[in-house]
């Protein structure tokens, strides 16, 4: 089984196998709903989904992204594989207007597989 092996945004190897890039590639959905398996409460705002438009972040935004990471002293090398910028990504194509602090504040079930669509989209968009 090939790999593909590269480091994410604190230099840690991360292992790609074909299956999750052949999934990835699979992907057609720019628009995504997350459903929670039970309500999630943020400051008072309860959330039974969220909805993703992936394909309304334009270059603009991902250039900010990377500008608002940078000023927290966090590089990015690979868009991809950056939690950092796949939540902050994410944020700017929720419709349902949040910001990163809700996402950052899921439950790792949810916070991981919203990550995950982002990085799908990613990957198979080539950027």
């Amino acid at each position: 089984m090939e790999v593909i092996n590269t480091s994410d945004s604190n230099n840690q190897a991360m292992i790609i196998s074909p299956e999750e890039l052949t999934s990835a590639e699979a992907t057609t959905a720019e628009v995504y709903t997350h459903t929670f398996v039970k309500p999630f409460t943020y400051e008072g705002r309860t959330f039974k989904e969220l909805h993703f438009d992936f394909d309304s972040v334009n270059g603009y935004g991902c250039l900010s992204i990377e500008q608002e990471l940078r000023a927290h002293g966090i590089t990015v090398p690979v868009r991809e594989f950056s939690c950092e910028y796949q939540v902050r990504f994410a944020a700017r194509a929720c419709t349902d207007k949040v910001g990163s602090d809700v996402l950052m504040a899921l439950p790792a079930r949810d916070f991981n597989r919203i990550c995950n669509m982002v990085r799908s989209f990613l990957l198979q968009s080539g950027s």
